[in-house]
């Protein structure tokens, strides 16, 4: 069959401007969604609707088709989904004499989704030849018979009511019908419904139950913002893995060829994160490694808070925190080994490492240079290393490791390539809490 995933995405956000390409945790927002079209089992074609020729270029750099611009009176503010999808598929009969079984639509803002969503979706409507549609759908949030309204004379009426239960907004939670909250996750729609009824959704609709862990809906800034935290942080991760899919560097480049696949990819069990994430455009933040091999520190920044005070003589001081000390110490009786690349020469980064102990090398110009030859040298498995950085010259670094690191306050292109990133900020306890966390699994 032919199972369209479409894709909509105009040019004219106003809560977000330019919300479909901006970078969300490195990727633009629209590759989360055309990435769950393409890696879908069932799906046969993904194609985004836009208007904007940006949209399209970055679309067809993440591996989506972008076989036309919509029309400019189809992506205003109150234009609604219906005539998105009918001008989609009429334009594919008129042109190309194609015509889908059943379209899917995959919303940009809700960017994180079960793996199998899509295909659960698809595969519903598969077994169930009388519906019309499947709607991803989550418990809601609050319970729509707790709700009022204010009528014309200013007095509360209850929303609604529940047959043989008086006053059902004083009623326990138990005793109400449940609720549900649809999501901009998966609609599954079968063509003829759309062309025949005049609905996306038809009569016959069936729910597909998510997860509300998943339930990102992005509209605001703030939305974003908590979005990009979850995701930075980590949070979809308990139990199983994901497939490594190279960055989409060309998309952010503006590049208009896909991106191939590593050609080493990770085993999909070794990066401890869940398959629902497996639509991200990337890896996800790969997690730290359950036996470390190494740990390699960057120091100004990172061992210090970038600061740095001189005398009239010339002579320079740093501040670093006792706590990181402790943290390294903690390293050293664990059996995990630990060494500093730093890109400065001075006396001071070389008395504080020598305090602690740590192997160093400075006056390196090329970092990635100097930790191939160090893995090479200690010959450790880059899987098991960890990096701790703070700047652009630590990026380089990040992929030839298996789990790259960030202070608090790193520069921002070293936090968007980072897999994770710390609570403290630089000199001020982010190495007791990296140290922390390795030792707490070892």
């Amino acid at each position: 069959m032919n199972i369209l995933a479409l894709i909509p995405a105009r040019g004219g956000s106003k809560s977000i401007p330019r919300k479909n390409i901006r970078l969300l945790a490195g990727h633009p927002l629209i590759a989360y969604s055309i990435a769950a079209g393409l890696q879908s089992s069932l799906v046969t074609r993904t194609i985004v609707s836009t208007d904007d020729e940006e949209i399209a270029e970055v679309a067809r750099a993440c591996g989506a088709e972008t076989p036309f611009l919509r029309p400019a009176e189809f992506a205003q503010d109150t234009t609604t989904d219906f005539p998105v999808f009918t001008h989609a598929l009429g334009w594919l009969k008129e042109h190309e004499g194609y015509v889908p079984d059943i379209v899917v639509q995959l919303r940009p803002t809700s960017p994180i989704r079960p793996s199998d969503c899509v295909d659960q979706a698809v595969q519903m409507l598969l077994d169930h030849p009388a519906a019309d549609s499947v709607r991803g759908i989550v418990p809601s949030g609050q319970n729509p018979f707790k709700m009022w309204h204010v009528d014309e004379a200013g007095q509360m009426r209850p929303l609604l009511t529940v047959p043989g239960l008086d006053e059902p907004y004083n009623a326990p939670r138990q005793a109400l019908p449940q609720t549900y909250w649809q999501t901009g996750h998966i609609d599954a729609i079968r063509t003829r419904t759309i062309l025949e009824k005049a609905s996306l959704s038809g009569g016959t609709i069936l729910p597909l139950h998510i997860d509300p862990h998943y339930t990102i809906d992005i509209d605001t800034l703030r939305d974003w913002e908590r979005a990009e935290w979850m995701i930075t942080k980590g949070l979809f991760a308990p139990q199983e893995g994901l497939p490594m899919v190279r960055p989409l560097a060309a998309a952010q480049a503006g590049e208009t060829e896909p991106q191939p696949a590593e050609e080493e990819a990770c085993p999909m069990d070794s990066l401890g994160l869940p398959e629902e994430l497996r639509s991200r455009p990337k890896a996800f933040p790969r997690p730290l490694p359950q036996h470390p091999a190494l740990v390699v520190f960057d120091f100004d920044g990172v061992m210090t808070d970038d600061r740095v005070w001189v005398d009239q003589d010339g002579r320079e001081m740093v501040a670093a925190n006792r706590r990181d000390g402790m943290g390294i110490a903690m390293l050293r009786k664990a059996g995990i080994p630990a060494v500093v690349l730093s890109t400065e020469e001075n006396p001071v980064v070389a008395a504080r490492c020598r305090k602690l102990g740590l192997p160093i090398q400075q006056g390196l110009q090329d970092k990635a240079a100097a930790l191939s030859q160090l893995l090479a040298e200690r010959q450790v498995d880059p899987a098991q290393v960890v990096y701790l950085g703070n700047d652009i010259n630590d990026v380089p670094c990040f992929p030839m490791v298996g789990c790259a690191v960030v202070v608090a306050d790193a520069h921002p292109a070293a936090f968007d390539q980072a897999d994770m990133v710390l609570s403290y900020p630089g000199g001020h306890g982010a190495v007791r809490e990296l140290c922390d966390l390795l030792c707490s699994q070892h």
